[in-house]
């Protein structure tokens, strides 16, 4: 029987259980399970990955896929932390935060388009797994040098990174399949909004003309970086100018 969920993140350690067994050895070790399982994921989204759909790519039973892991809510688990353990970490050097956060927004949001399905991914336990913890343990380096206390580094962090999550989500929705939409569909949007939505079509021809389409990913992208940089600056210089300790406005006792 597999061990308990932190045992198989943290197989690796050298204080991890051993998995030995007096039976005969399986023919695939539970990283060939969670890597081929990631590679289904990758192909055909989450949803389609079941353990038996594991089992066949594999060449073995289902039931030979609960030796190495209990449940598929496990494996899902086992798969995120794996792929933030091979998500290439950014170097930091002696760059400025602002910097740092950009390189740590586009290294996130490659991992979102390498591995979509981890847009899918929302349980929480991902957060025990080691490839997970030294994914946050790096990208907390971000704000080194900076008044943030520990609770803003983590918010900070929080913020940029759902930042990130969202727009890939929005850069993997939009695609060119729009464009013959569009055609098909221009004249007649044309025609109902002759009347009315006077705004709409000044800005929304203002916009569609500078991007080319009526969605751009990079510029989306570009402008809410620096949005998010220009937010996290704001605390960051505020606190700056005011060090002391900090308390975020609903902290407050006296505000209720």
């Amino acid at each position: 029987m597999p061990g308990p969920l932190i045992d198989l993140l943290w197989r690796e350690h050298p204080d991890a259980p051993s998995t030995g067994s007096r039976g005969p050895r399986a023919r695939h070790s539970l990283s060939d399970v969670v890597s081929r399982a990631m590679a289904l994921a990758d192909e055909s989204g989450l949803g389609s990955l079941t353990m038996r759909s594991l089992a066949a790519s594999l060449g073995v039973s289902p039931m030979s896929i609960y030796t190495h892991v209990t449940t598929r809510a496990d494996l899902v688990v086992l798969m995120a932390d794996a792929a933030h353990a091979g998500m290439p970490l950014p170097s930091f050097g002696r760059s400025g935060w602002r910097r740092r956060a950009t390189r740590t927004a586009e290294a996130n949001l490659a991992l979102f388009l390498a591995h979509r399905w981890l847009l899918d991914v929302r349980d929480p336990r991902v957060a025990l797994g080691p490839g997970t913890i030294t994914k946050y343990d790096h990208e907390l380096h971000i704000f080194d040098g900076t008044p943030l206390d520990d609770v803003q580094r983590d918010a900070a962090l929080t913020f940029l990174l759902d930042f990130v999550a969202s727009s890939a989500a929005s850069r993997l929705e939009s695609s060119s399949s729009f464009e013959p939409i569009w055609a098909q569909s221009a004249a007649g949007l044309q025609h109902y909004l002759a009347d009315g939505f006077p705004l709409a079509r000044r800005i929304g021809q203002a916009a569609g003309e500078h991007m080319g389409a009526p969605y751009s990913a990079s510029q989306a992208w570009a402008f809410g970086l620096d949005r998010v940089l220009a937010g996290l600056a704001e605390i960051i210089e505020a606190d700056e100018a005011h060090p002391g300790p900090h308390r975020y406005p609903r902290d407050d006792p006296a505000r209720g």
